[in-house]
This record gives structure tokens, C-alpha cells and sequence, in this order.
């Protein structure tokens, strides 16, 4: 079954991270505005908020190997969709599918992590693990799509057949899942009336005004924002203010999927010396200083840039910020999960993928709105903001789960 997670999570990273290359693509292979093919992120962030809030609490009963199952198929139809039917619109209903299925697949992977594991070791133990072969998968999409773009023509529609390759590995974590039976007794809940599902509904929403859920809900949000807003638009920001040729630029990005999965993978170990906070509150000011350092390094390059020995050193060393980013959304995550009853977690995961969801969106529409204004610098600059308001959320997490 951890395979199997594994397995389903990877397929989704590397279909949820490839905004920022079919953001690129689609400005150069379907003639987009940089603020139209910024509605991408809200496609697939809205349709995960909307999912999770309205579906967590429910999936329980219906299931969550069989809801993950559903979730593989409308992807692999979807996937199937972009080579035959190629267009923007094509390409806002994909991820407007691959964001219904995963906000149904996280809510279902976090509530079995609950199931396979005994106590709060371990759970940030696994979760550590599954995070971080979700970043692994990110990093794989970045050379996978890169394989499929034409360099010597950008804007040829060849890189569409990536979209086969996806299909495919959606139908085997499926197939995998579907021989891959589990007791899901502990979460499982008997039919209920229409009375209690409302109620169940309504927990849901009152569970987001406790204090520390506030305060928890507002640190995720901000640092998605942040995370989305670096990774959906690196790609861009390597082509255009650094030159980089299209195949360059999304294989540059990959950096940053890289050090997200050493940082994620690594944390599991540091996390136990240091504890989440100290550790948290370090990266913040890491990611800080990497801003203002890194970025005026950036400077913008008039000749295409086709080899790697041409490369900028901004391009190797703004990416690194992933590194010290990566621990923080595990550690606060598994901080409230881990002491919450197994019944409550679907509900909680439920708001976390809402609220991460409404991060990424505002976080990618932000950055793409300052990319069409000012010079590219400038949109990471404005990042600075939600992580100074990310550093006192979790400030407030910390005071409010000692008390």
C-alpha cells in the first residue's frame, strides 16, 4: 500500500508542477498573454479547494482506495485529452481534472499514512517519505517535459505527447491500487442521513475557527504562496530574464524540485535535534537572505543562452532555495496531524489542501501580474512579504499548541 501511495502521489506531482513549463508552452505554442496562462494555477488550485472542502469529510464513507482509483481515471482521460484535442482550453480543463482528483487523492493519502502508522514518529516519519517522493516526481516532470520540447522550435506542439507518457503511468498506479487491498476500518464510517452529513459538513467549517487552526490554516497559506509562486513561474523567469533556451530553462528549474526533495527527505533527521520550530523559523530567514542575495545577480541576457557553461550563476543558485523551504510544510503539517483522533484528520487534511490550494493560486497570479508590470526580479522580491507574514503564523502555532 505505501508503494502503491507512493506511487499515485509521484503521478500527481509531476502533473500538479508542470504548471510552470505548460505555462511557458502555452505563451509559446498557443500564443497566450502571460496573465491568461497564469489562470492555469487557478484552474487547478481552485478545483482542489473546492474538492477537499466540499468532499473531505465524505470520502470516508465512500471509500479512499476506491475514491483514489476514480481520481487516477479522470486524470488518464484527461492526459489522453491534450494530444488529441490540443488548445488553451484543452489545457485549462486538464488541470482543472488533475485538481478535482487530488484534492480527493491528499485527503485520502494523509488519512492513510494515519492508518499505517502507530504514533507520531513514525507519522512524520512516512509523511517525510511520501513528501518527499512527491518531490522526487516533481523533479522527474521537469526533465520528462523537457524531453518532449522542441528546441530548435519552442512553439512546435510536439511536447503534447508527454501527455501519452502521463496517461499511462496514471493507468498503472490504478491498476496498482486496484490488487492492493486495505482495511480502512479506523476511518470508515457506517451510511449516514442527510442530517449527518450536514453535520460532519459543518464541523468541518467550525474546526477552521479554533485559534490554532487559524493560525496554522494562515502559515500553509502563506507558504504555498510562496513555494507556488517560485515554482509555477522559474521557468519563465529562466528564459526570459536569463536567457535560457526553453529545454534549459525547464531543466534549470529542476534544481529547485531537487533541493525541495533533499530538504524534505533530510528533514526527517534534523527535525528530531532541533524540533519544528527552531528549524522552521531558520529556514524562513534563509529564504530571505538567498532573496535579497541571489536575485541581484540576475541581470537581464539580450543572446539566448544554449549552454550550460553560459549559464548565469543565478540560474544554479535561486533554485537552492528549495532546500531550506522544504521542511517547513511537513513540519507543520504532521505538528497538528499527528495529535489529532484518525476520524478528525480527513476533515483537517480537507483544510489544509483548501487553504494550500488558495495559496498557490494567488501566489502564481501575483507573480505573474509583477512579471507583466516590472522587471523580472522584482516579482520574486515581492515574495519577501508572505514570508515575514509566514514567520509570525508560525509563531502563533507554536504559542497556541503550548497553551
Amino acid at each position: 500500500m505505501i508503494v502503491a501511495l507512493a506511487l499515485t502521489y509521484a503521478v500527481f506531482a509531476v502533473l500538479l508542477n508542470s504548471v510552470g513549463t505548460v505555462i511557458l508552452q502555452s505563451i509559446e505554442s498557443f500564443q497566450v498573454t502571460k496573465v491568461a496562462a497564469s489562470s492555469l494555477e487557478g484552474f487547478k488550485d481552485l478545483s482542489i479547494a473546492a474538492t477537499s472542502f466540499l468532499l473531505a469529510a465524505q470520502l470516508p464513507r465512500f471509500g479512499l482506495r476506491r475514491a483514489m482509483i476514480v481520481a487516477l481515471a479522470l486524470v488518464a482521460i484527461a492526459c489522453l485529452a491534450m494530444p488529441l484535442f490540443p488548445g488553451f482550453w484543452t489545457t485549462r480543463l486538464l488541470f482543472l481534472a488533475v485538481g478535482v482528483a487530488f484534492g480527493v487523492t491528499k485527503v485520502s493519502v494523509y488519512s492513510f499514512v494515519g492508518l499505517l502508522t502507530e504514533d507520531s514518529a513514525r507519522h512524520a516519519s512516512l509523511l517525510n517519505v511520501i513528501e518527499g517522493v512527491f518531490m522526487l516526481g516533481v523533479l522527474s516532470g521537469y526533465w520528462i517535459f523537457a524531453a518532449f520540447i522542441d528546441p530548435a522550435d519552442p512553439g512546435s506542439r510536439q511536447w503534447l505527447g508527454v501527455y501519452y507518457v502521463l496517461a499511462a503511468a496514471s493507468l498503472a498506479a490504478l491498476a496498482l491500487l486496484a490488487v492492493t487491498p486495505y482495511d480502512e476500518s479506523a476511518v470508515d464510517e457506517p451510511a449516514a442521513s442527510r442530517q449527518g452529513i450536514l453535520r460532519k459538513f459543518w464541523g468541518m467549517i467550525l474546526l477552521v475557527f479554533r485559534l490554532l487552526s487559524l493560525s496554522f490554516i494562515a502559515a500553509i497559506f502563506c507558504y504555498v504562496l510562496v513555494e507556488q509562486g517560485i515554482g509555477s513561474w522559474l521557468p519563465t523567469f529562466n528564459h526570459e530574464l536569463l536567457g535560457l533556451s526553453a529545454p534549459m530553462s525547464v531543466q534549470a528549474a529542476s534544481i529547485f524540485a531537487v533541493c525541495l526533495a533533499m530538504g524534505r527527505l533530510g528533514a526527517g533527521v534534523i527535525v528530531r535535534r532541533t524540533g519544528w520550530f527552531p528549524l522552521v523559523l531558520g529556514c524562513l530567514a534563509a529564504m530571505a537572505i538567498l532573496i535579497v542575495a541571489v536575485l541581484p545577480l540576475a541581470t537581464a541576457y539580450h543572446t539566448q543562452v544554449t549552454s550550460w557553461a553560459d549559464a548565469p550563476a543565478a540560474a544554479f543558485l535561486f533554485p537552492m532555495i528549495g532546500l531550506v523551504m522544504a521542511p517547513i510544510y511537513p513540519a507543520l503539517n504532521s505538528a497538528v496531524l499527528s495529535s489529532m483522533a484518525a476520524k478528525e484528520r480527513p476533515a483537517m487534511v480537507g483544510l489544509i489542501v483548501v487553504f494550500s490550494a488558495l495559496g498557490g493560486t494567488i501566489g502564481s497570479r501575483i507573480v505573474g501580474q509583477v512579471f507583466a508590470t516590472f522587471p523580472g526580479t522584482m516579482a520574486f522580491y515581492v515574495l519577501l512579504i508572505p514570508i515575514a507574514a509566514l514567520a509570525a503564523a508560525v509563531t502563533m502555532v507554536r504559542k497556541k499548541s503550548v497553551r
